[in-house]
This record gives structure tokens, C-alpha cells and sequence, in this order.
């Protein structure tokens, strides 16, 4: 049975499952690794989602506020061998529900060219792309997107 969890970057088994995704980005972004990874702590994230089957963590995904009306997914991993059976959709879908529920009208986020899964997941799921953004602005390997989750009252 699968199970979504609210919780914090504090939750332990979200702490576990993104040393997992740190050391596969590691391996995808290669020389430019430390240049994503100082923008992927978890210190500053205050909404968290794991996913339990039965009652081993098998994905994550988290939200930070990133300016007035939107919120940044970020820390989007699924165990590899739970990939494909729709768990990244059904958390992406808890953290857009989640925003909206916190009052926020868009998600963001951004992910770099060499996540050709994650690319397809985001469009599947309804992101269109933007500009890139902040500190991703120039940055040829990162592609940002958006989606609203909330009309404006």
C-alpha cells in the first residue's frame, strides 16, 4: 500500500532518500554537480513529502517559498526501482495541492537537461517552460518551468 506523508526536511527517511538523489545527480550533472548542489539544501525547506510503501520510504519531493505567490519544488527522487509506476506524479500532485492549500498560486522549478525523466514528467504533468530564473538565469544545462495551482481570488 502506498502512503504520502506531509512532513519536514527533518523527517529522517526524507534526509535518507535525498543522500540517494545527491549522489545520482553526482553521477548526471558530473563536472557541474557542485554548482547545482549548493542550491539543493535541505536546511531552509519547511514542507516535505515522502512516500511509504508499506513502511519503507521509497520517494520524496519537497516545497520551498520562493517569492509572493509561488513555491519551488524541489528534492524530487524516486527509489529506482519504483520508477515508472507513477509515485513522482502522485507527489508532484500532493505538492501542488499542498501549495494551493498554503495559498500560493503557481509551483516552479527547475531541472537540468541531463533528467530527461523528470523533463517529461513536468510537461506530462502541465509545467510549461520559463525563462530560467534567479540563479539559474545563463545557465545553458538547467531548464525552469512553471505551473499554476490556484486562481487568484
Amino acid at each position: 500500500m502506498i502512503r504520502l506523508v506531509r512532513t519536514d526536511s527533518g523527517n529522517p527517511d526524507f534526509i535518507a532518500l535525498v543522500k540517494l538523489l545527491d549522489a545520482e545527480l553526482a553521477i548526471r550533472d558530473g563536472d557541474d554537480h557542485a554548482f547545482y548542489d549548493q542550491f539543493n539544501k535541505i536546511d531552509m525547506i519547511k514542507n516535505a513529502v515522502v512516500v511509504y510503501e508499506n513502511d519503507r520510504a521509497i520517494a520524496c519531493g519537497a516545497l520551498k517559498a520562493f517569492q509572493p505567490g509561488a513555491m519551488e519544488i524541489k528534492r524530487m527522487y524516486t527509489l529506482p526501482d519504483h520508477r515508472g509506476k507513477g509515485v513522482a506524479s502522485a507527489i508532484l500532485a500532493e505538492l501542488e495541492h499542498w501549495t494551493a492549500d498554503l495559498s500560493y498560486e503557481k509551483c516552479v522549478l527547475e531541472t537540468g537537461i541531463n533528467q530527461p525523466e523528470a523533463i517529461a514528467l513536468y510537461k506530462k504533468s502541465g509545467y510549461r517552460q520559463i525563462p530560467n530564473y534567479g540563479q539559474y538565469t545563463g545557465v545553458e544545462t538547467s531548464l525552469c518551468f512553471e505551473k499554476r495551482v490556484r486562481m487568484v481570488e
